[in-house]
């Protein structure tokens, strides 16, 4: 892993392949064939093996014209972004296909060449793509129920995430509203907890203990509404700064962190720019993917069941395949593993005691400030159908014990609540 790599496209595992022998495979197989292809390549690739590994892709995907063909619009994911944060979008392209037998073929589009983070959702609305594939968050500018998510302290856990996803009452609290309003399907989502990246200016001071040693600090935010609600209550000063923009602004001290997920620092090469990861945990970081629900209902029932059943496949997978990139890829630990993004860039995870923990949720969350969350309630519970979003998230999630695992989350078909 070299953290300086300036690439971050996925030229950056290509070291024996030119950008123009690399667009010349794409030309001849497609992009799909080529990047699922370059998915199950390890070690250096060089050109030959990429075009096998493309054609022998090409062949299967093609060996049967297919009864439907979809775009995904996947926003900023590549086989290297994949590869750091498992949020299932390679997977799913893949399953769907070979569950179907061909008859459902992705015309897979990421790196951002038809969308990008903040407008992937709008061309999923406009028919421009049939499956999109986003944060919640930036979602959420186009699609303003993802907001319900991002409530300050309803999900203790990545573990209470997982469970929320699999249980039937996302279906009520989450899934329906989505479709009912905004006219999506969703299909699946990673689950981290969102806390702050601390740039070099902190890179001589204590590792952060409290949130309340960050008062006054000034720090980069998404597009969620929820989110600048938290923050201005923990006295972190959101600033809205275009993410190209960023990284400088964290090497120069123009900011002093970034709101944003573990995973998502790495992916996004902000390890040479970070000396702190701190563990705030106080609102969801949901890397997901929805299709547009007329593409969805649009398919015979035998391939919308198939598309629901790699859904749950690529839920499953992105459990198990995205908690252990945390720890052995990402180095989301005190002390980081070796050899892990974190590890070799020196960064210092600052994981805060559960009194911390606790100190900064009486700060924010809706249980302990309620009135700075009373109108996004009133406006959520409404377009929910007159549920209590935030307490049913909250005590959905608190169904397991706090210390469970990621990992030992049992999945259930969340669309059939009378089979597990």
């Amino acid at each position: 892993m070299d953290l300086m790599e300036p690439q971050t496209g996925i030229m950056s595992k290509l070291k024996g392949v030119s950008r123009r022998d690399f667009l010349k495979i794409t030309r001849q197989f497609g992009l799909s064939s080529t990047m699922l292809g370059l998915a199950g390549l390890t070690g250096a690739v060089t050109l030959p093996r990429l075009a096998e590994a493309a054609n022998s892709t090409y062949q299967k995907r093609f060996k049967t014209p297919p009864k439907v063909t979809l775009k995904f619009g996947a926003a900023t994911i590549n086989e290297r972004v994949a590869s750091i944060e498992h949020s299932g979008a390679l997977t799913f392209t893949q399953d769907i296909e070979e569950r179907s037998d061909g008859a459902i073929r992705i015309e897979f589009i990421g790196e951002s060449q038809i969308c990008g983070q903040l407008d992937c959702v709008k061309k999923a609305l406009q028919g421009i793509v049939d499956i999109f594939g986003s944060s919640t968050q930036n979602a959420a500018g186009g699609a303003p129920y993802y907001n319900v998510l991002d409530y300050a302290y309803v999900f203790p856990s990545r573990a209470s995430m997982y469970y929320f996803f699999y249980h039937p009452k996302s279906e009520a609290i989450l899934r329906e509203p989505l479709r009912q309003r905004h006219k999506l399907q969703m299909l699946f989502a990673h689950a981290e907890l969102r806390g702050l990246m601390l740039g070099k200016g902190w890179e001589d001071k204590p590792t952060v203990t409290s949130v309340t040693q960050l008062a006054g600090t000034k720090n980069r935010v998404t597009g969620t509404q929820l989110g600048r609600i938290a923050m201005k209550l923990l006295n972190l000063n959101p600033v809205p700064i275009a993410w190209e923009e960023t990284l400088d602004g964290l090497k120069q001290g123009l900011i002093d962190g970034a709101e944003t997920w573990s995973s998502a620092a790495v992916h996004a090469n902000m390890v040479p720019v970070m000396s702190q990861d701190v563990q705030l945990k106080f609102f969801a970081g949901c890397a997901t993917a929805a299709m547009r629900l007329q593409s969805f209902e649009a398919l015979p029932p035998d391939l919308q069941d198939a598309v629901m059943e790699s859904a749950y496949t690529t839920q499953l997978w992105v459990q198990g395949c995205n908690e252990a990139g945390l720890f052995q890829i990402v180095g989301a630990t005190a002390p980081p593993l070796p050899g892990t993004y974190y590890d070799k860039g020196g960064i210092r995870v600052a994981q805060l005691s559960p009194e911390a923990l606790k100190e900064a949720e009486e700060m924010c969350s809706p249980q302990y400030q309620p009135d700075a969350w009373a109108s996004w309630r009133e406006r959520l519970d409404a377009w929910s159908g007159g549920h209590d979003t935030y307490r049913t998230i909250f005590d959905v999630a608190r169904e397991i014990p706090l210390d469970r695992e990621a990992i030992n989350v049992e999945p259930r078909r969340w669309w059939r609540s009378d089979v597990a």
